[in-house]
């Protein structure tokens, strides 16, 4: 978006996580805040979600609403973009969404979720036509891949569905010669995100016992929070807690440190949109060993900057880890790959740029 002294600054409402929020979503958010959507938008945020018990979250949801509605009467935005995802997050959404359309306020419907059959394909009657009237009464929706907007195109007309991926930070540091070996030699796998069924996680003990064989000395980072009892019950019951650490939810330079640290980053996902662990780690140069669900055939591009099998095929995404391994002018290739496609299509500005072109589109 191009601006000048005489250009008037498009005000928008966003609705937003609490920056301490462990998730996609708000590492997605926290990158626009300082950059230059905040210099060329006049920006207001109004956070309303938080981690913590049921009634922490309810309190957190009920003061947006008193935010919100004092946002629109103070400082009315012309634009609102709502950042949403499936299942609890839509009804959390859904009276801010109406207290703006029913002031005339377009909505641009940020959607990050993949778990659409709960909320909608599978879902009882009521429940499809509150997300039809929901989703049809936003001016856009943002889907992070054409699959997504191919999938929401049956709720909404596809003119008002524009494809806008995550993006991610480069470090042009880790692809150094020396950065590059030295990582090679420590044999370090990196998982990074949620623990739960959707992100196929309970497959990680299956893919690090066989690639144990060939690599006594192979380790196998798994950094998030969620339901890990099922995971150290897996790894225990297969003598496997010298090679599997589960250190916990991560960030700042904690996370930077494994990222550049590791050798090869693992997202067995059962089902995805586009998951910002995968861009932040190409933004590192890591090779993927993924899935092929969701938005992820998109990013990593089999057999050049990473390697794609069916959920749940644990022997081969082991075999496909092993292959790098083994191989430091293949793995050199890939990590290299990850990087470019990471620079040439998944920039920040690039992110930015969709962003404010959708709202000057709605904008009145």
């Amino acid at each position: 978006m191009q601006t000048n002294t005489a250009t008037k600054k498009i005000k928008v409402c966003m609705i937003v996580q609490d920056p301490a929020v462990k998730g996609g979503i708000a590492a997605v958010i926290s990158g626009y805040y300082n950059s230059r959507l905040e210099k060329e938008c006049d920006i207001t945020y109004v956070e309303s979600y938080r981690d913590g018990s049921k009634f922490q979250k309810l309190t957190k949801a009920l003061s947006a609403y008193h935010q919100f509605r004092k946002t629109l009467k103070n400082n009315t935005p012309d634009v609102v973009h709502v950042h949403s995802s499936f299942g609890p997050s839509f009804f959390r959404k859904y009276p801010i969404i109406k207290m703006a359309t029913n002031r005339g306020i377009p909505v641009v419907n940020h959607i990050h979720g993949s778990a659409l059959d709960e909320l909608y394909t599978n879902a009882p009657t009521w429940k499809r036509r509150m997300v039809e009237k929901c989703y049809n009464s936003c001016s856009r929706l943002i889907v992070l891949s054409e699959e997504w907007k191919k999938k929401l195109s049956v709720i909404v007309p596809a003119d008002k569905i524009e494809v806008v991926p995550n993006y991610c930070k480069l470090y042009e540091d880790t692809t150094t010669e020396s950065a590059m070996e030295q990582r090679f030699k420590k044999r370090q796998i990196l998982y990074l995100g949620r623990f739960d069924n959707l992100k196929g996680v309970i497959d990680i003990p299956d893919i690090a016992a066989i690639v144990k064989k060939d690599f006594p000395d192979v380790t196998f980072i798994l950094a998030g929070s969620g339901e890990t009892e099922p995971v150290e019950k897996k790894i225990k019951d297969m003598n496997l807690e010298e090679t599997v650490n589960l250190p916990g939810w991560i960030r700042g330079d904690e996370k930077d440190k494994l990222l550049r640290e590791s050798a090869i980053f693992l997202l067995p996902s059962h089902m995805e949109a586009m998951p910002m662990s995968i861009l932040e780690a190409m933004g590192y140069a890591l090779p993927i060993v993924s899935t092929e669900v969701g938005g992820i055939p998109r990013v990593v591009s089999k057999d050049v900057n990473g390697k794609l099998y069916r959920p749940q095929d644990s022997a081969s995404m082991a075999k496909g880890i092993i292959e790098y391994l083994s191989d430091l002018s293949l793995w050199k290739k890939a990590s290299q790959a990850s990087f470019d496609i990471a620079k040439e299509s998944y920039s920040f500005d690039s992110h930015i740029d969709r962003i404010e072109k959708i709202y000057s589109s709605v904008a009145k």
